[in-house]
């Protein structure tokens, strides 16, 4: 016996009854960004390693220990793609959308991390992200923060979810910060676990991110950046409440929120739920100004967020939020014999001339009319047409609607669309 060949762990399949719902989500993030005027922008899964190890950074794990990395034919080490800003920022400088221009972006693609499976986590998942570029200021910060509520508000948890917001400063405030949080760490070096004695001397501001609980006393007893801020950089972040305040959105100041990179600056936010256990972050942002300029472009204001679609769905299937399937009027034709099929094909083609949000299926495998209805109930379809003997020879179709408790009507082919128009034009499937 041939062994079978199953999908890699963490690298999931969506069946045909859920991908609707997958649609439905990727739809509502597409015209929700589209009311804002941001545009498209695609490209590849695959990018040189070092795009990654330069934006991400080395010491990090997700490039120390969750990017899938291989060598080509070439001798090229190339990865997965582990986020999207980076290869965002690549294309836009490759292809010169940066220079003296403002940006606004979406994406949503497949990603991949090589780390445990687990619900709500997994090696490949959907992610959508946004970027803007060449705007300072905390306007486009407040807009982005707005564009995510949005979102949850369109797709029903913006009750499950709360902002987090935190403020990283400048980077010469961030490195007088660290050489503060390196001696509070020394002093407490028996307290830290491995992983964070690991990033001790090149990487600080990741042990704030440790999700260790024995560590969490230590993190929340540990000096607060905010404290080490100077003026601008405290103006910047009152103007962002301020501005939260004015927009009626409610926020939490989460002093241990950082981002451990240098090009990171001033705003960092994160929206968490406590629906999900461990997996609390369903969206995170911020500012990253220093970006382009260390992939060696001019200097360019940027700002971001992304969101895992697979976490989304799974905060949606906890609160039993159902959408849906959207589809227009489904129609499910039943023939019989050669010209009964040629006829039936006919038919099904001018119907989706005509009515292109319909949804058309036609039986091509024969079989019983019994064997036929059962595949159209089956199928959900809202109507049965039926092309017996009788209505083949007289170029007629009778009409079953299989959600009511109705008589089948028998109609001229030729009036087919008229009727639909007259009767179900606004009708969907259930």
């Amino acid at each position: 016996m041939v062994d079978k060949i199953q999908a890699i762990r963490g690298m999931n399949d969506v069946l045909p009854d859920k991908t609707f719902i997958w649609r439905y989500v990727e739809e509502t993030f597409v015209n929700c960004l589209k009311q804002y005027g941001y545009k498209e922008i695609r490209f590849p899964v695959v990018e040189s390693t070092q795009l990654f190890k330069r934006t991400i950074g080395e010491v990090t794990d997700i490039v120390e220990k969750e990017m899938y990395t291989f060598t080509d034919l070439n001798g090229d080490s190339l990865t997965l793609r582990p986020e999207g800003t980076a290869g965002c920022v690549r294309a836009c400088l490759e292809h010169g959308l940066l220079y003296n221009q403002q940006q606004k972006l979406w994406y949503i693609g497949p990603m991949f991390r090589h780390e445990k499976p687990q619900k709500g986590r997994y090696r490949q998942f959907m992610q959508f992200g946004v970027e803007a570029f060449g705007m300072s200021g905390i306007t486009i910060e407040l807009e982005l923060i707005a564009i995510s509520l949005r979102l949850w508000k369109l797709l029903g948890i913006d009750q499950s979810v709360s902002l987090q917001i935190n403020t990283l400063g400048e980077l010469s405030e961030r490195q007088a910060y660290k050489e503060i949080l390196v001696r509070y760490f020394r002093e407490n070096i028996n307290s830290l676990d491995e992983d964070s004695k690991r990033r001790l001397d090149k990487n600080p501001l990741r042990i704030l991110d440790s999700k260790n609980p024995d560590m969490q006393g230590l993190i929340r007893n540990a000096p607060k950046l905010i404290d080490a801020l100077g003026k601008d950089s405290r103006a910047h972040f009152e103007k962002l409440c301020h501005g939260l305040e004015s927009l009626g959105i409610s926020y939490i100041v989460n002093p241990v929120l950082v981002r451990g990179l240098d090009y990171y600056g001033h705003t960092v936010f994160e929206w968490v739920t406590d629906k999900l256990g461990s997996q609390a972050t369903i969206c995170a942002g911020g500012r990253y100004d220093a970006l382009v300029e260390h992939l060696g472009g001019p200097p360019t204001p940027a700002v971001g967020f992304a969101l895992g679609e697979e976490r989304l769905l799974l905060l949606m299937e906890t609160l039993t939020i159902q959408p849906k399937d959207t589809k227009g009027l489904s129609i499910y034709i039943i023939s019989e014999g050669d010209e009964g099929l040629r006829q039936a094909l006919t038919i099904a083609e001018s119907i989706r001339d005509k009515n292109p949000h319909y949804e058309v299926i036609t039986n091509t495998t024969g079989g019983s009319f019994k064997s036929q209805f059962k595949k159209a109930d089956k199928s959900g379809a809202r109507l049965a047409f039926i092309l017996g003997p009788d209505e083949v020879n007289q170029k007629k179709m009778s009409i079953k609607d299989l959600r009511m408790d109705s008589e089948q009507i028998m109609v001229n082919q030729a009036d087919i669309n008229q009727y639909l128009k007259n009767n179900y034009d606004s009708v969907g499937s259930e």
